[in-house]
């Protein structure tokens, strides 16, 4: 309510009972809210955060030795709570993070859900996740995928634990109130290891599409994007850079790839973008803002987040928060590349078009 507002609201009986009116009827007027409802640019509660990987791990280790993994918890999964979110189990509005762990030849029982999942693995291997009766080894440096509606679980097939991280969009369901769970049989019944599920024999062969009955589908039909096509594709960019080929990087000095459904081309996940990016040593990635909101998780090296002014220096497995329209730039450290996982909702805000803003607005918002 503007000042004037206030002023006059006790200096006519009238007002005041029209306002109790409002509330009467479960009313709200806008000349009191407008710039809750609609602010000149996103003011999003999430707020920028890191989460330190070695103090994650020594707690979910702490977690492994006294939370058992089985039926109704289904899974020790620790999730990332922004300190702006005032308690809630949320990276950001729209995304859910957290360290999963489980423990020598532990096995997570079989579920699906509605939400999109997916998992990183930051190192170790040795545990086989079952996605809709496909068995997928998990090793260092691979994203797994776990589309909605899938079934699956996991076990361990060694003496030692092993963690990584998982990326839902549970909140953005939880929001639009499309949120469905299923639990599956009490027992894990494959327990085979292959090195390679049959997704990625049918799907898995880089810019080979398969000519057979296999439709094109929204959710990416391949379990699994190792580590050994998404570093090759990465150092390739830098090294056509370095033999003068221009276009071919981000920026000077930093490569990114996509992650994207072989049947569509678009993103792996309909509501979730996950890329990797590789910075060399000393690089940097300019200040920026966009719409969405992300999560950083470095798998190799050391370096710098700088989000709205404030310095974040990150080294291995370490997570970063960026909430929507949040400037940020990175640095790569001196010494050695800097590899970087990222996930965001990017999907969704360009599907719905409030990606594009008009020139005024960009200038205006970005100074």
């Amino acid at each position: 309510m503007s000042e004037q507002e206030t002023a006059a609201e006790p200096q006519d009986p009238r007002l005041t009972e029209l306002y109790k009116e409002f509330d009467a009827l479960g009313l709200i007027p806008l000349w009191t809210e407008r710039e809750d409802l609609m602010p000149l640019h996103p003011k999003p509660a999430a707020i920028p955060h890191r989460w330190r990987w070695a103090e994650l791990y020594a707690t979910a280790v702490k977690a492994g030795e006294l939370v058992p993994v089985g039926r109704g918890g289904e899974r020790r999964a620790i999730s990332l709570s922004n300190p702006g979110l005032h308690g809630l189990p949320h990276a950001t509005p729209t995304l859910w993070a957290a360290i999963q762990y489980l423990g020598p030849n532990e096995v997570a029982p079989v579920h699906r859900h509605a939400q999109n999942a997916f998992r990183f693995v930051l190192e170790g291997e040795g545990v086989w996740t079952i996605v809709d009766g496909d068995p997928v080894a998990m090793r260092r440096g691979d994203l797994l995928l776990t589309p909605g509606w899938a079934w699956h679980g996991h076990h361990n097939t060694t003496d030692q634990p092993m963690a990584w991280l998982d990326g839902l969009d549970i909140p953005l369901s939880s929001a639009l109130n499309t949120e469905f769970f299923e639990f599956g049989p009490n027992t894990l019944d494959d327990r085979s290891t292959p090195e390679r599920s049959k997704a990625e024999r049918v799907w898995g062969h880089p810019g080979l599409r398969p000519l057979s009955g296999l439709a094109d589908t929204p959710k990416s039909p391949l379990a699994a994007y190792r580590w050994e096509h998404t570093d090759a594709a990465l150092a390739g960019q830098l090294e056509l850079e370095a033999e003068g080929h221009e276009g071919v990087t981000a920026h000077p000095g930093h490569a990114a790839i996509r992650f994207s459904n072989p049947t569509t081309g678009a993103d792996a996940l309909p509501t979730i973008r996950t890329e990797m990016h590789r910075l060399l040593a000393g690089a940097t990635v300019p200040a920026s803002r966009e719409v969405a909101s992300s999560v950083w998780q470095v798998f190799e090296g050391e370096g710098a987040f700088v989000v709205n002014g404030e310095r974040f220096d990150v080294t291995h497995g370490d997570l970063v928060t960026v909430p929507s329209w949040a400037e940020v730039s990175i640095e790569a450290g001196a010494g050695e590349q800097l590899d970087l996982f990222r996930f965001s909702d990017a999907p969704v805000i360009e599907k719905l078009h409030f990606h594009t803003l008009p020139a005024s607005v960009a200038e205006r918002t970005t100074h």
